[in-house]
């Protein structure tokens, strides 16, 4: 390493936010721009250490200390091409992936870790700037065709790396615009919508064809594909979201977030939505129940349309502020963690929002709409086979106002309807595809990867099961072993 002491001497230091009561009247993404010298120094800290863990921690297997240490020595287009050799899309995790690979940095065993996701984002951010990330098109194509069914980032990331193998990729999105989760499910303010643009631009330039408005299984049969393509790839994601079974859940005024984000992200984008469909939390008691990203995207929403009231619900019991001896280094933490938007509601309404050990029991409403929130205090604790269990404890009922209600509770499975039953894949218990060590189906020529596979998870799971994917698929096309590079999940 270039600097073998800098752990010693630079602190963790990230960019700063920009103010509460200014952002929370835009989308703009949340972070000031951090400056270069103090980036360099950032990356200093990486610590030559004898294994790097960060590399476990990382579904992408990212080549963390070798571009840390290019960073700090200003070589920014090395530091580029050794981020690029596994990871597709680094400015997509650089903003929105929770850095399990800090998590596990050695630094971090009795320091605060190296700022791994700033140096990640500000190399790619950087190299943009610079006019370095230019289409590369395959110099020879394979004359095999691959449909890919869902533009979100496992999606995007097998395309990528089919076409590098030559292959004629052919994405399939049943949304009016590329990029799934990226696009219509993370708000402007975490992901400005430009960065997405900008990659699928590249993408295009670069060979791989996009349909848009395209729903495979309903206006795009299988058939269709079938005699088209010599592979399909199915990316369709975990959307079949959880609902929430109790009385009074049929009111109006309550919507799954991701009913309730795109509609936002939408009008962001330019479109014309009348006020009709619009869900607006203008001038409303919102509750959100779930406690995980996307209840935290649901309340930065909320407060940018304005609000009277915000309250975010939920169920487990309100995560330790350290580790603890169950959640031991290198592995990820279930710590209790702040948001930008958690600060926003903090100081828009004066104090914490957030609630936990929350049970919704049920809604009542007038005139068909909902009005209030029932619900009760829980207790957790470890029953007779050591598991933790809930109980209510009497006499902590309580209601509240409630003209908005947001459901962010989580996906338990894919949608069925579609490829999966018209396939008839075989399932796992929750409701995921099966599929082998090379993502193939129990469906000849068949493959999934991402959530639809997987289940629920992250941005940066996504698009390394979509690397895993495409080197299956290759392999699979080839008739022989694949040169694409990816970190073997199985």
């Amino acid at each position: 390493m270039g600097k073998p002491t800098g752990f010693k001497e630079f602190t963790r230091e990230t960019p700063t936010r920009r103010e509460v009561q200014l952002r929370i009247l835009d989308w703009d993404e949340v972070y000031h721009e951090f400056p270069e010298d103090k980036l360099r120094a950032q990356g200093a800290r990486c610590m030559d250490c004898g294994i790097p863990f960060c590399h476990n921690g990382c579904p992408l297997g990212n080549i963390i200390p070798e571009w840390n240490d290019l960073v700090f020595k200003n070589r920014w287009s090395d530091a580029l091409e050794m981020l690029h050799k596994t990871n597709n899309f680094p400015e997509f995790t650089g903003r929105v992936c929770p850095a399990p690979c800090e998590e596990a940095c050695v630094l971090g065993i009795n320091d605060k870790p190296v700022t791994i996701k700033l140096v990640e984002q500000n190399i790619i951010d950087y190299a943009f700037n610079a006019g370095w990330v230019k289409p590369q098109p395959p110099e020879k194509r394979t004359g095999k065709r691959v449909a890919v069914v869902g533009s979100g980032p496992a999606g995007l990331a097998a395309a990528a790396q089919l076409n590098k193998a030559g292959h004629l990729v052919t994405v399939f999105e049943r949304a009016d615009r590329i990029g799934g989760l990226l696009t219509y499910g993370i708000p402007n303010f975490k992901l400005d919508k430009k960065v997405v643009e900008r990659r699928v631009k590249l993408m295009e330039a670069e060979g791989i064809t996009f349909k848009t408005n395209a729903n495979v299984g309903f206006d795009v049969t299988i058939d269709e594909l079938r005699k088209g393509f010599d592979a399909i790839l199915l990316c369709g994601g975990a959307t079949h979201s959880r609902d929430l079974a109790v009385p009074g859940r049929e009111l109006k005024g309550i919507y799954p977030a991701m009913t309730y984000l795109p509609l936002q992200n939408k009008r962001n984008l330019g479109d014309e939505i009348p006020d009709e469909q619009f869900i607006d939390a203008k001038d409303k008691h919102v509750i959100i129940l779930g406690g995980g990203d996307t209840g935290a995207d649901c309340l930065g929403t909320a407060l940018r349309q304005g609000c009277a009231s915000v309250k975010q619900f939920e169920l487990l019991p309100r995560p330790p502020e350290e580790r603890t001896q169950e959640m031991p280094w290198p592995y990820w933490p279930m710590i209790f963690r702040t948001s930008s938007a958690h600060e926003e509601a903090i100081n828009y309404a004066g104090g914490e929002v957030r609630d936990f050990a929350i049970n919704t029991k049920s809604f009542s409403g007038e005139n068909g709409a909902v009005k209030k929130l029932h619900a009760i205090r829980l207790e957790w604790g470890k029953g007779p086979d050591g598991r933790y269990q809930m109980k209510e404890i009497p006499g902590t009922e309580f209601t509240l106002e409630a003209d908005l209600v947001l459901l962010a509770m989580g996906f338990i499975h894919p949608e069925h309807a579609g490829p999966i039953d018209q396939l008839n894949l075989k399932k796992d218990a929750r409701g995921n595809v099966v599929v082998d060590e090379n993502y193939h189906t129990s469906e000849k020529g068949i493959f999934s990867a991402g959530d639809m596979r997987r289940g629920q998870s992250l941005v940066v799971w996504a698009i390394s099961e979509g690397r895993c994917a495409a080197h299956g698929i290759d392999k699979y096309l080839t008739g022989g072993e694949s040169e694409l590079p990816y970190l073997k999940l199985f």
